[in-house]
């Protein structure tokens, strides 16, 4: 999910609240018959904005599918040239818990060619938004926030504590869905919309934990797919805390270096001429000892604060000249004007709970086995140690909730269509060593991007957009090995920062 304010999570609470080829020919001029949804223009929107909005229902068991319905959410815009028009792409923005009617009430993800072809649908999944949601209590949320990540044994009991109260809290606002809400759900819900847009074969567009949709969609429904384009992927074939957090740590060490390389080359750096790697573990050793301050807020600023309010910047090179004047004052005591974008809100609708748990689960077993994970993290990535994305390994502890969506790598029938798959080089959040892993699992082609950012497809890089546009209307498989030049540098916006995922999101 990528929202244009960034939200900084400093522990597994924030986390929690930030929440090809097919046979079958091409649509008809016009666009297929719709299934019957009732489209209506969509409430709130702008001068000017036609987005139409509707819901369909199915079941919220699939093991009793003529038991009781839940409402799935949809937002579209038509194809601007409808004349030409090849058919509808369905996408989801991310999360778990990302908005796809929200996102493309406020924007259409298509570049203009493709746009100009196609219907874009954007689904809210089960539990989000205007789909039937999951609600838990703010106080549950609270309790957990409070604790933040485990620094030892009694508060690792007390996480587990208050996540099974929050477990219960959540069961009884939501019912029944509240345990019916992995991606397997997702997945036949998503059939079921294809039926209702009256849709041969599917189009779709998934970023970032978008992309497991489309992963196991594939899995399912291999031969129901026109195109299938996913952007930032998740590899749903990890299944330790180590591989998760070493995966999701490296790309921030080597982000780190390059920053400080930056410093070393560049005048405008504010640390320009100083040992950048020993300025910040000072800074590091400030922050364990209590005597570290917020340069902004003047109040004590402890390691995960530090790590996912200011290191985590590494990641966007057009912040480099902040984050250098940031690390600075800190080291230097001085009090700086002026706001940073920073969050930390309780949120009742809530899905990456529920749905992370039953997805993945990299529940550990007590504070001794984090502070393993932790120590050996900061002995391979002795820089940063820690990425804020590492939380969710605590996120599940003491839950109860089931991981009915066992990790597997994916295993594509032979009769899917050419899947294109798209990863950044220097994403933060969905690495590229997943994009790589899951392309590779499901036999598809690889765009790489060689630069910073969290996903890129609609961005500016023309290298990434023209071959996903042949992709889209024409089915021209991407060249293999296509890889794309950065367009990063300091003080540029170049990728999709305005879709950053905040940390606590995919």
């Amino acid at each position: 999910m990528r929202p244009t304010t960034r939200t900084i999570a400093a522990s597994a609470a924030a986390l929690l609240a930030a929440t090809l080829l097919a046979a079958a020919p091409a649509a008809a001029a016009g666009g297929p018959r719709h299934g019957g949804i009732d489209w209506q223009p969509c409430p709130d929107l702008g001068p000017g904005q036609v987005v139409e909005c509707a819901t369909i229902e199915v079941p919220l068991d699939y093991d009793r599918p003529r038991g009781e319905q839940i409402e799935i959410g949809l937002a579209r815009r038509q194809a601007t040239n409808p004349d030409e028009k090849i058919g509808t792409i369905l996408m989801d923005p991310g999360g778990p818990g990302g908005s796809g009617v929200g996102y493309v009430m406020s924007t259409n993800p298509l570049t203009e060619e493709v746009a100009e072809r196609f219907d874009i649908v954007g689904f809210d999944p089960r539990g989000v938004n205007t789909s039937t949601q999951v609600l838990c209590g703010e106080d549950a949320f609270v309790d957990v926030w409070s604790i933040g990540l485990p620094t030892d044994q009694d508060s690792f009991e007390a996480l587990e504590d208050a996540n099974a109260a929050l477990t219960a809290d959540c069961r009884e606002r939501t019912g029944k869905l509240f345990d019916h809400v992995s991606n397997l759900e997702t997945v036949e819900d998503m059939e079921r919309i294809r039926r209702a847009l009256g849709e041969g074969r599917l189009n779709y567009l998934g970023y970032s934990y978008g992309t497991i949709m489309g992963q196991q969609y594939a899995e399912a429904y291999p031969r129901h797919i026109r195109t299938m384009v996913l952007d930032g992927n998740m590899d749903h074939s990890l299944d330790s805390p180590w591989e998760f957090a070493s995966t999701e740590t490296a790309p921030v060490e080597e982000n780190f270096t390059a920053f400080a390389d930056w410093c070393e080359s560049a005048p405008e750096c504010a640390l320009h001429g100083e040992d950048v790697e020993a300025a910040y573990a000072d800074l590091k050793a400030a922050a364990r000892a209590g005597e570290l301050l917020d340069p902004y807020l003047g109040e004590p600023l402890d390691f995960p604060t530090l790590n996912a309010a200011y290191t985590f910047n590494v990641n966007f090179p057009q912040d480099w000249p902040q984050l250098a004047a940031d690390f600075k004052a800190m080291g230097e005591g001085e009090a700086l004007a002026g706001a940073r974008s920073y969050q930390e809100e309780a949120e009742l609708e809530n899905l990456s709970y529920p749905a992370w748990c039953q997805d993945f689960n990299f529940a550990l077993e007590d504070y001794a086995e984090l502070a393993a994970l932790q120590d050996k993290l900061a002995a391979e990535f002795p820089n940063v140690e820690w990425s804020p994305y590492n939380d969710y390994v605590v996120q599940c502890v003491g839950s109860g909730i089931e991981q009915t969506n066992e990790a597997d790598e994916l295993d594509v029938h032979r009769s899917a269509p050419p899947l294109v798959f798209i990863g950044n080089e220097h994403d933060y959040a969905t690495v590229y060593e997943w994009s790589l892993a899951s392309s590779e699992q499901a036999e598809g082609h690889l765009i790489t991007y060689e630069g910073y950012g969290h996903t890129i497809y609609g961005g500016a890089s023309e290298c990434v957009n023209a071959p996903v546009a042949a992709y889209f209307i024409d089915r021209t498989v991407p060249q293999e090995g296509l890889s794309c030049p950065n367009l990063d540098f300091p003080g540029a916006v170049t990728t999709m920062d305005d879709r950053r995922a905040p940390v606590g999101g995919f």
